[in-house]
């Protein structure tokens, strides 16, 4: 579903929650800590060797960040097919790894349901396999939903490399709610029903804003106004890549 955004009207959303805190419309969930200390302690990077440290470093990697429903996965289809990227989207590979029904699978699909975040070293070595898999071949790798705290996104710099560029996806949190739950009618996923989302929207809002000053801090971030069409919201991201 895509919303017009009314007389050119740009939405900050993050910039709103920094001064009024979360949406009125969406209550504050209480999200579960779902890892235990063990598991952040000895999970926060992935195990990487030096010489795939290297060829990523000559390697396009472009994060897509923004809140659930912003559109992120749609933008990414339209630059694979344009620009030869690789799209990882760690929460298609992290519904993979549920689908495979392993143990590790099962735990991953009860956070999810609960709207909570899958442990990092996890989401780590999942990204890890993935990248490995298509390094050879690719011209870049185009990640979404990853990073979504502060803390994924440091651990990320430490396994692998800095991105190349970080794309913020803009939406109000009324249009992400909205979108979601339209395309809950007909997507099947288990995590598109009404409370997770509401969960997911709300946990956006909070994780986010230190990771969108980490990388504005690194001169890495830009922000697209996500609120129009996916042909104009794409606009803006081709004007943004063709320049890299």
């Amino acid at each position: 579903m895509c919303l017009k955004a009314g007389s050119g009207r740009v939405f900050n959303s993050l910039a709103l929650f920094l001064t009024q805190g979360p949406a009125s419309s969406i209550p504050t969930a209480k999200i579960p800590d779902t890892t235990s200390d063990t598991e952040e302690q000895a999970g926060d990077t992935a195990s990487v060797d030096s010489s795939l440290q290297e060829k990523l470093k000559l390697t396009k990697i472009i994060f897509v960040i923004g809140g659930p429903g912003s559109g992120k996965g749609s933008q990414c289809v339209k630059m694979m097919e344009k620009y030869g990227f690789t799209h990882l989207s760690t929460g298609n590979l992290l519904r993979k790894e549920i689908s495979n029904e392993t143990e590790r699978g099962n735990k991953i699909k009860k956070i999810m349901i609960e709207g909570g975040l899958v442990p990092l070293g996890t989401t780590l070595e999942i990204l890890k396999d993935a990248m490995l898999e298509n390094l050879q071949e690719t011209k870049g790798f185009m990640i979404d939903g990853y990073p979504r705290t502060l803390k994924q996104a440091e651990a990320f710099d430490n396994s692998f490399t800095r991105p190349t560029i970080v794309l913020l996806i803009d939406c109000s949190p009324e249009v992400m709610k909205e979108r979601l739950i339209n395309r809950g009618q007909t997507s099947g996923r288990f995590d598109d029903n009404e409370v997770t989302i509401l969960k997911r929207v709300d946990a956006y809002f909070v994780d986010s804003v230190p990771v969108v000053k980490h990388y504005e801090n690194k001169g890495l971030l830009k922000k697209i106004q996500g609120e129009g069409t996916e042909d104009d919201v794409f606009q803006s991201i081709t004007a943004i890549i063709d320049e890299l």
